[in-house]
């Protein structure tokens, strides 16, 4: 029997669109830290979630937001060591955990997990919450909003009280499905190739003609705790620890462009696993295919703005990156603990202007590393070849560049 609902008797203070586990993450941290009235609005289901087999990576600082509310540990892979290489070419930087003092790098998780100890951590959030006499969590569930708009504010009136945001959409069951609410948080974005609606209003958007090739493989001579980032001449070749259905493997992330992902995606199991170790080389011994394939266009779509009026977006909804370096889900959860710390006095537009402002550095670094690399690695010239290589040997030579890198990776800006 699901928990009843509660009714607030008028607007909510915050409507979150979108229960991934960004909006998951943003609705448990209002809970514990503020008194607002939430409403979280989703078009999927907890159960539908749960079964997503997507591979993520998380950083050690997104480890450290999640154990603030009760969203860790996560079943997952952890990422000891990281070594980034140019197939073919000299330069070459490892990155370890104990250089930083940290149990790991990052990890590597099943989204469905994730999903589900955010969804056990709200769910403590919210009955605290409630026992307090703080703030309140309403959840919809299967419904998909499809219009936000805001109310004009009168002239003369004060902007922090006037004015209330209007959400519409439509239920699971095709029925009209209305929300008010002071504040709305988009957190539902998608990926690159459903955001067409999100293109051409000033956004900074870059088609980079790549497909990533999902899968899970395993090897014969596997290294446990090692992440490979290989820049090869058709995109990054990422393989990341991650186990699956029970078996010990890597989770596979394969840039390539569009017509070699389509062709990859058809081959036979053997002929796939042949080509990936061409790819990548003979480090790890031969490659077997343990996982179904899958195919996700690549490309950079990041607003200019993350604020209008009464509204911000958060995660996939405000940029979706390169998923080189694994950095789009990281940046969305610390997207979510900066705009719920913006909100801990005050649920008006100006609080949503101070997340906007604390947090632009943080987010114009992780998008400009993130747009830069694909890019400088993609040109195929000789000269730039020996200039990344020389990148490489640098970074490596010089502890304080290298540490610099580890430390964006795992923290953004935060610290």
């Amino acid at each position: 029997m699901p928990a009843p609902q509660p009714d607030f008797g008028g607007p909510a203070d915050i409507a979150i669109v979108g229960g991934g586990p960004v909006g998951l993450a943003l609705a448990c941290q209002l809970l514990r830290t503020t008194g607002w009235r939430i409403v979280l609005v989703d078009a999927a289901t907890p159960a539908r979630a749960a079964r997503d087999p997507r591979a993520i990576a998380l950083s050690h600082g997104s480890r450290q937001l999640l154990e603030q509310i009760g969203a860790w540990p996560v079943p997952g892979s952890p990422i000891e060591h990281i070594h980034v290489s140019q197939r073919g070419r000299f330069g070459h930087v490892r990155l370890h955990h104990d250089d930083y003092g940290v149990p790991a790098l990052g990890y590597v998780v099943r989204y469905g997990e994730l999903c589900n100890v955010l969804e056990r951590a709200l769910a403590q959030a919210a009955q605290t919450a409630q026992a307090a006499g703080a703030g309140q969590l309403r959840r919809v569930f299967e419904t998909r909003i499809e219009r936000i708009e805001q109310d004009p504010v009168p002239r003369g009136a004060d902007v922090a009280d006037a004015g209330i945001v209007h959400l519409e959409g439509t239920g699971h069951d095709g029925q009209a499905a209305r929300f008010a609410a002071r504040l709305a948080v988009q957190a539902e974005g998608g990926l690159f190739h459903e955001q067409a609606a999100h293109q051409g209003r000033g956004a900074r958007t870059r088609d980079y003609r790549q497909t990533a090739v999902i899968a899970h493989v395993t090897c014969s001579r596997p290294q446990p705790g090692w992440a490979w980032e290989r820049f090869t001449e058709e995109g990054p070749l990422a393989l990341l620890p991650h186990e699956e259905h029970g078996t010990p493997g890597y989770a596979l992330v394969w840039c390539c462009p569009p017509e070699q992902a389509a062709r990859r995606i058809a081959l036979p199991h053997a002929q796939f696993a042949a080509e990936l170790g061409q790819a990548f080389g003979d480090r790890m011994g031969q490659f077997t295919l343990a996982g179904k394939r899958h195919a996700f266009p690549l490309g950079l779509n990041a607003a200019p703005v993350t604020v209008n009026g009464r509204v911000v977006a958060v995660g996939n909804a405000a940029q979706t990156l390169h998923p080189v370096a694994g950095q789009g889900l990281n940046l969305g959860l610390r997207d979510a603990f900066a705009l719920a710390d913006s909100l801990r006095g005050a649920c008006t537009p100006q609080a949503l202007q101070t997340f906007a402002g604390r947090h632009r550095l943080d987010r114009a670094v992780t998008i400009g590393v993130t747009d830069l690399l694909p890019r400088v690695f993609g040109v195929t010239y000789p000269l730039a070849a020996h200039a990344r290589g020389a990148s490489l040997a640098a970074l490596a030579c010089l502890p304080p560049l290298r540490h610099a890198l580890a430390r964006h990776m795992m923290f953004g800006m935060r610290r």
